[in-house]
């Protein structure tokens, strides 16, 4: 049951083991609600927006583990969001990637709340060292090389994670009006598909750290 005098709270992941790893760290669920949303952007909108349909939330929260652009989130760290950017929503042209920005076809960018954002980002750099504030990238499909992801940070100024759910989250809670951020836990360095570099346990643990926390400051 849901309590009313705290703010409601909807976490998104893609799939049940962040899920998990989450609901480990709570230890009061009154007020959080936490889903698998299922992965890329297009099943985690639709089942956010089921989600919002059927209980009110004033927070959603897309949260779960990423890759980190080298330099700028190191594998184990913590990001959370300053804005939510979809990186290949546009167009290949012969000079290069347009945007859907550049295109006149609306925005592949979605504000965050700076203010939760910023409160959540003190809070968790009090208890974990490694926690970075900058944009967090959603693809559809995942880099696997780097000169892909060169040219991601070339071409987004201060990229830092990448992952695959964010802007379709992100997209339904700013059609219900609703504050909306994003967390990720550093698995892997965008790049090259090294699996023996994955670091999935650690990042698995972030996620319940980063939930203990939350969880403070939306009491």
């Amino acid at each position: 049951m849901m309590d009313k005098n705290k703010k409601q709270i909807l976490i998104v992941t893609a799939v049940e083991a962040e899920r998990d790893a989450i609901m480990k760290g709570l230890y009061r669920t009154e007020n959080i609600h936490v889903i698998a949303g299922g992965v890329g952007p297009v099943s985690a909108a639709v089942n956010t927006t089921k989600a919002l349909c059927t209980s009110k939330y004033d927070i959603v929260i897309s949260m779960g583990i990423g890759g980190g652009f080298v330099g700028r989130a190191e594998v184990g760290s913590i990001v959370v969001a300053n804005k939510i950017i979809a990186a290949d929503l546009g167009a290949e042209t012969a000079e290069g990637f347009s945007s859907l920005d550049e295109l006149g076809f609306g925005s592949a960018q979605l504000k965050v709340n700076q203010d939760l954002a910023t409160k959540i980002f003190e809070s968790l750099h009090k208890t974990i060292p490694n926690v970075h504030l900058g944009p967090i990238l959603t693809l559809s499909t995942v880099t696997g090389t780097a000169e892909t992801a060169a040219k991601l940070t070339n071409r987004i100024k201060g990229a830092t994670v990448e992952a695959m759910e964010g802007f379709g989250v992100a997209t339904a809670a700013v059609k219900f009006d609703i504050p909306v951020l994003e967390i990720r836990t550093i698995s892997n360095p965008v790049g090259p598909r090294e699996r023996e570099a994955w670091r999935m346990k650690e990042a698995f643990e972030g996620l319940t750290k980063t939930s203990t926390v939350l969880q403070e400051v939306f009491s």
